[in-house]
């Protein structure tokens, strides 16, 4: 794929992967083009014989809807109104994300629904395509009017206000849009309100959260695995049948990638005295099957918000029909990210618990994985860290969307938190690679105390490639250096 058309055609995750990792063009489409520019000749001949309201184009915005605006001063209300809703706080949204938000951003106006002027998101696509980042900050959005402080602070480069990052420097956005020759854009009825109304702070949080999920989640079934045969597990609880008479699809897929990952292991066909493993092992298809369902469910509803028009009002030029409601409305998106957020930190929940059974000195394994306890400390600490994390985790799992408090004077009266639970399940996720880099510290750790016996064939080379950061631990060193190489790892597969 050398460039992506921006286009009606569904936009999978796969698609938006694809996308931002391989550095892809965008351009938009014929189609869209023509879709875009019709319904913006659609509102300006409306706007020629409009008599009675319509709300954020010939009106105030929020509770000022019953103010009316004369049509010289349309241009300023859409200006002003990116201005004034510029009050972001905290910290900066990653630039990856930055750069979803532009991809979906622009995806969403281009169904021709919300009124822009081609001009504008020929803009966002240079941003995009320049790696040209506006500066936007995490505080700010409730996650109903859509995300309004956010993709205010995305909106401001093209009036030439706001920051940017280009070529990993922060620079004041009319430099860098005078570097490239881009005149600032003037802003023409709904303009203003089609790019801050809409979702897409919490849906480039969401489509990361679950590109980063789903790699997680197949990494969390390889490293138990590894766990497991270094703990000298039963592979019987993962037998084709035990999941076929509780047959969720991701319990049974969970128990076929622990049995393919295994096969061919010495170890594991070695006699076992112990009749059963802890839950942490025995469950792993029960455990890591449910976080896999819900990514799976939680996939279905983030790609149709990406597909999806997300300001307001909404513009239907075929149908003569200009109508206010609320498709800005974070809901859909704040409880799945919520549900992700708890299934993702089970995850780590789970994982630290192998770490403690890897360390405690049963089933011939030293105690905290060194030849000499005692003068040695050995993987005790690294435990702790996982046990601080998880705890952690377990304190942002509660739902942002549970909460709900009212803005603009009572006309936006339930709101869905849904940028909260992005940002705090950004850092749930993280933080459930940093325990999972953890447990494959241990597990490589116990399996060189199996030795002569091997693990299976795909383990041993996972190992050894893993090897080649991270070394088997004789005595103590600084542990926290190969904890981050761990980490490093995994992020680097």
């Amino acid at each position: 794929m050398k460039k992506h058309l921006i286009s009606n055609e569904f936009l999978s995750l796969e698609t938006v992967r694809k996308i931002v990792t391989k550095k892809i063009k965008i351009e938009l489409s014929e189609t869209s083009r023509s879709a875009v520019a019709k319904c913006r000749a659609y509102l300006n001949a409306k706007m020629e014989h409009q008599t009675s309201p319509i709300y954020g184009i010939t009106t105030g915005f929020g509770s000022l809807c019953n103010t009316s605006i004369s049509k010289e001063n349309l241009s300023q209300l859409q200006h002003n109104l990116v201005v004034s809703h510029a009050c972001g706080f905290g910290e900066e949204v990653p630039q990856e994300i930055v750069k979803l938000m532009l991809l979906l951003k622009i995806q969403s106006l281009s169904y021709g629904n919300s009124g822009v002027q081609v001009a504008t998101i020929e803009r966002l696509i240079d941003f995009f395509n320049h790696d040209v980042y506006p500066v936007v900050y995490q505080q700010g959005s409730l996650g109903a009017s859509g995300d309004l402080a956010p993709l205010a602070h995305l909106s401001l480069p093209l009036l030439n206000l706001g920051e940017v990052y280009h070529k990993g420097k922060k620079q004041k956005a009319a430099e860098v849009n005078a570097k490239f020759g881009w005149a600032p854009i003037t802003l023409q009825s709904k303009e203003g309100l089609a790019l801050l109304n809409g979702t897409q702070f919490m849906s480039a949080y969401a489509t990361w959260l679950l590109l980063k999920s789903e790699k997680l989640s197949y990494l969390a079934d390889m490293i138990a695995a590894l766990s497991l045969d270094a703990f000298h597990g039963h592979l019987s609880p993962f037998h084709l049948s035990v999941h076929l008479v509780r047959p969720h699809i991701g319990q049974l897929a969970t128990a076929a990638n622990i049995t393919d990952f295994l096969e061919g292991s010495e170890i594991l066909a070695h006699t076992k005295d112990h009749v059963q493993d802890p839950y942490s092992f025995r469950c792993i298809p029960q455990v890591h099957g449910a976080t896999k369902d819900t990514i799976h469910y939680v996939k279905t509803v983030v790609e149709t918000e990406i597909n999806s028009v997300t300001d307001n009002p909404t513009i239907f030029p075929d149908e003569d029909l200009i109508i206010s409601a609320g498709n800005f409305h974070g809901q859909p998106l704040a409880l799945v990210i919520d549900f992700l957020t708890l299934a993702m930190s089970e995850l780590a929940n789970i994982s630290e618990r192998r770490i403690y059974q890897l360390i405690s000195g049963k089933r011939g394994l030293p105690a905290f994985l060194v030849k000499n306890p005692g003068l040695n400390s050995g993987f005790m600490i690294p435990q702790y860290t996982a046990a601080s994390i998880v705890s952690q985790s377990k304190t942002f799992c509660m739902p942002a969307s549970a909460d709900s408090i009212e803005s603009s004077q009572g006309q936006e009266d339930h709101v869905s938190m849904g940028a909260n639970a992005a940002t705090k399940s950004y850092l749930v996720i993280n933080n459930t690679e940093k325990v999972l880099a953890i447990e494959l510290l241990n597990a490589a750790q116990a399996l060189e105390f199996r030795r002569p016996m091997k693990t299976s064939p795909l383990l041993e080379d996972f190992v050894a490639s893993y090897r080649e950061r991270v070394p088997f631990v004789e005595d103590d060193v600084l542990m926290y250096e190969l904890m981050h190489e761990s980490q490093g790892f995994l992020r680097d597969i």
